[in-house]
């Protein structure tokens, strides 16, 4: 589901018990050297928008960031807002599950207005 979208990058909400999303830019670029250094400075500025408002509405443990593009093989950043009691915590989430969680956070459509805005201003 995409959250956010400009001419040159998108927001997608990937579906997880986590808060996380991805921040796309539209041309296919393999390598983040590949963009153009503008399109880079944007998506840098996009990238600290979002991590601010995902620490300031979920106030979770840790933010994590990836960008591995093995599978997906583009320009891509993870945006992750991780909990102590979730199910992988201190784990990766793509790593070992280590317990069953039952997290209660805020509702993510008021956090995807919340991002919205913060990108519009």
């Amino acid at each position: 589901m995409i959250i956010y979208e400009e001419s040159e990058l998108y927001i997608e909400k990937e579906p997880s018990e986590i808060p996380w999303l991805k921040i796309f830019t539209k041309e296919a670029y393999k390598e983040l050297g590949d963009v153009p250094k503008s399109l880079r400075t944007r998506l840098w500025e996009v990238y600290d928008i979002v991590e601010y408002e995902m620490k300031d509405y979920y106030r979770p443990t840790k933010i994590n960031m990836a960008s591995f593009a093995n599978m997906l093989p583009r320009v891509h950043i993870h945006v992750m807002a991780r909990f102590k009691d979730d199910s992988h915590f201190p784990n990766p989430i793509w790593g070992e599950k280590l317990r069953e969680s039952d997290l209660k956070l805020p509702d993510e459509k008021e956090f995807y207005k919340r991002v919205k805005k913060a990108l519009e201003n």
